[in-house]
């Protein structure tokens, strides 16, 4: 056990060395599903335990009123039970997490979704005795407040993010913002007192968590100061634990919630229109497919500014948490580079460009990055950050401008991903907080500029870096490749309808 605080490298390499002794029994998609309840749960009994020392005499008190302590934890789930456990010990932490969620309903959906006892093809994923040696790796070190603090356990839980997502390629993003990213968004978000910050596609609630850090170095953790609420919603129920968990860490005040934000958003008001936030930031799916008929009968009049094309759901996002701001909010997201530029340029119409048309005519961009190539886990392809804002332009700072940032070569190399430096973030969030112009980085153009080159917005067309020719990456030329397939297929049915009533 520990006698000194843990410093952040060693718990890193503590908690990643737990992670590797099941990491070879099974998919690197799933073993984050195992380790992430049980490091919560040992976190949980640590300061509980801490808790009962605190409160001394009163401390026999507890079993009987649980409001003496934050969660309160049964007898057969503390850590030291578990840990002396030599039979059964998958059906033992299975009924351990889950009576933790009865005593704590706030945990519930949240702890207590993976059965540690779970089988494939009639054989258990995990025996007992890896089980146990997870276990005992974790009884090395003790999780409470004085033994780790919550920023360090927060970070390290980052880490071992990081880490998992590094290990399982492709399916990494739909859980996971480089944090350099994340970092560079809450900067760009710039959280005041009382704000309200959504997030429609949340994962691990990591874009949340970075607001509020940013908040708290801002403003520190005095009660004078009102801190943002926080909103998030994700699909994936794994997922969806892991950002709950993540959030308890921060002691957050945070409502993260289960479901399909493009068709049943969570967050309406009792008239079921959407809920409205002042701060708004998302990493959703990049190209990602509904079809049309999502928008079309769109009960929550999100759509307002076109119908996107079913080939890419990027301006469909946009348009959910453009509807999701309060008037005078921010909202900072980041997609496929090819949504700023798409259909700009070519001969008649084009849905993502005639979105993005109705958008800049209505001054409400405000700014775009472009990131590197290689940051993201589930893409080679360089990403972008929109910032957009709501409301009247006519009082807000900037009017008519949009600043471009051209960030394509503001990374290191690393391995297995390129990643942001703490400068190039600095440098990056800087000249759009200053709002001002860098040779060979940022550049400020006009409304009536971005429409002389068709409504493109692409950084790297007003910025050059290199002074090699832009070329298209493969996977924005199958999406280009697909909306034009799409819009063929519509222009032959209006063709044929206009033949039948011909009688051709």
């Amino acid at each position: 056990m520990s006698a000194q605080p843990l410093q952040l490298s060693e718990l890193e390499n503590w908690l990643w060395e737990a992670a590797c002794v099941i990491r070879g029994a099974i998919d690197a998609p799933k073993f984050k599903d195992y380790i992430l309840p049980l490091l919560f749960l040992k976190r949980l009994s640590d300061v509980f335990d801490d808790e009962l020392n605190e409160l001394g005499e009163t401390a026999k008190f507890v079993d009987a009123d649980h409001n003496l302590v934050r969660f309160y934890i049964p007898k057969a789930a503390r850590w030291d039970n578990i840990r002396r456990v030599t039979t059964g010990l998958g059906d033992y932490l299975t009924d351990a997490v889950r009576a933790v969620a009865r005593e704590n309903p706030r945990l519930q959906g949240v702890i207590d979704i993976k059965d540690f006892n779970e089988t494939a093809a009639g054989q258990r994923i995990l025996s007992d005795e890896q089980l146990s040696t997870l276990v005992q790796v974790l009884s090395r070190h003790r999780l409470g407040m004085r033994d780790v603090e919550r920023n360090d356990f927060g970070q390290a839980y980052e880490y071992l993010l990081r880490k998992f997502a590094e290990g399982q390629g492709q399916s990494a993003g739909e859980f996971l913002t480089p944090p350099e990213v994340a970092d560079l968004l809450a900067l760009i978000l710039d959280p005041e007192p009382g704000d309200t910050i959504y997030d429609p596609t949340c994962g691990t609630a990591r874009l949340l968590i970075k607001a509020d850090l940013r908040f708290a170095e801002k403003y520190g953790t005095s009660s004078k100061v009102a801190p943002p609420k926080y909103f998030g919603q994700e699909i994936n129920p794994n997922t969806f634990a892991i950002a709950r968990m993540d959030v308890f860490i921060y002691d957050m005040d945070a409502d993260i919630r289960l479901g399909d934000t493009m068709n049943r958003p969570a967050f309406t008001n009792a008239d079921g229109s959407l809920q409205r936030f002042r701060k708004v930031t998302a990493n959703p799916m990049w190209n990602q497919k509904f079809p049309t008929t999502t928008y079309e009968k769109d009960p929550y009049d999100r759509f307002r500014f076109g119908i996107p094309p079913s080939s890419s759901a990027d301006w469909a996002w946009i348009q959910h948490m453009f509807a999701s701001l309060t008037d005078g909010g921010k909202m900072a997201v980041v997609l496929d580079t090819g949504a700023v530029s798409r259909g700009s340029g070519n001969e008649g119409s084009n849905r993502e460009r005639d979105i993005r048309k109705a958008f800049v005519e209505r001054d409400c961009i405000e700014a775009v990055f472009l990131l590197p190539e290689n940051l993201f886990y589930n893409t080679t392809a360089p990403g972008i950050i929109i910032v957009l804002r709501r409301g009247d332009s006519r009082g807000r700072p900037h009017a008519g401008q949009i600043l471009l940032v051209n960030g394509s070569k503001e990374f290191a190399k690393g391995r297995p991903k390129n990643y942001l430096t703490k400068e190039s973030v600095a440098r990056l969030a800087e000249v759009y907080l200053n709002w001002r112009e860098v040779e060979g980085l940022s550049k400020i153009i006009t409304t009536d500029e971005a429409m002389r080159n068709d409504y493109n917005l692409s950084p790297s067309r007003y910025i050059a870096t290199n002074n090699k020719e832009e070329i298209v990456p493969l996977e924005e030329a199958l999406v280009l490749l697909a909306e034009a397939e799409e819009e063929r297929a519509a222009v032959d049915r209006e063709l044929d309808a206009v033949l039948r009533e011909l009688g051709l």
